[in-house]
């Protein structure tokens, strides 16, 4: 973490071609970031209609996903065009595999501590699980996946 916040000083303003510094990505992180829980959330929601705890949260967690790391690599991170973004969604993959390892634990935590939950009680325990998984997905979007910018 250390790492994360110290890059800060050492980075430029954030003009043209320079990198952002964390204080001025946190910001963009954490809107893209909240929109892309509701979206995960909506589409978990619509998809327990039809099928299981599980591929709900798969099917959701995987289009979220996507559209999360392609804001974030323009938004938050400021890369323009398509040079890179096949290598930046697979990259970002680990990221999902992080937040699919962590909100499929606590959906079937959740079937065995409380066997046939309401769906507020599955959804509040996906949101803590995305939140422990956003803080993953930022250390790993800033240090790996887009480390210049």
């Amino acid at each position: 973490m250390n790492e994360i916040l110290s890059a800060d000083r050492d980075e430029r303003d954030g003009s043209a071609g320079a990198p952002r510094p964390v204080r001025r990505q946190l910001p963009s992180f954490l809107v893209i970031g909240v929109l892309s829980t509701l979206f995960y959330l909506a589409l978990f929601v619509l998809m327990r209609l039809v099928s299981p705890p599980q591929v709900a949260n798969l099917v959701a967690l995987a289009v979220s996903a996507v559209a999360n790391t392609a804001a974030n690599r323009r938004f938050t991170f400021g890369i323009t065009g398509s040079e890179g973004a096949v290598r930046h969604q697979l990259q970002g993959a680990v990221a999902f595999l992080i937040g699919l390892g962590l909100s499929s634990g606590a959906l079937a935590l959740l079937d065995a501590a409380v066997p046939h939950a309401s769906r507020v009680v599955e959804v509040t325990g996906l949101v803590v699980a995305n939140g422990l998984a956003t803080v993953a997905r930022f250390v790993l979007l800033k240090l790996w996946v887009f480390r210049k910018h």
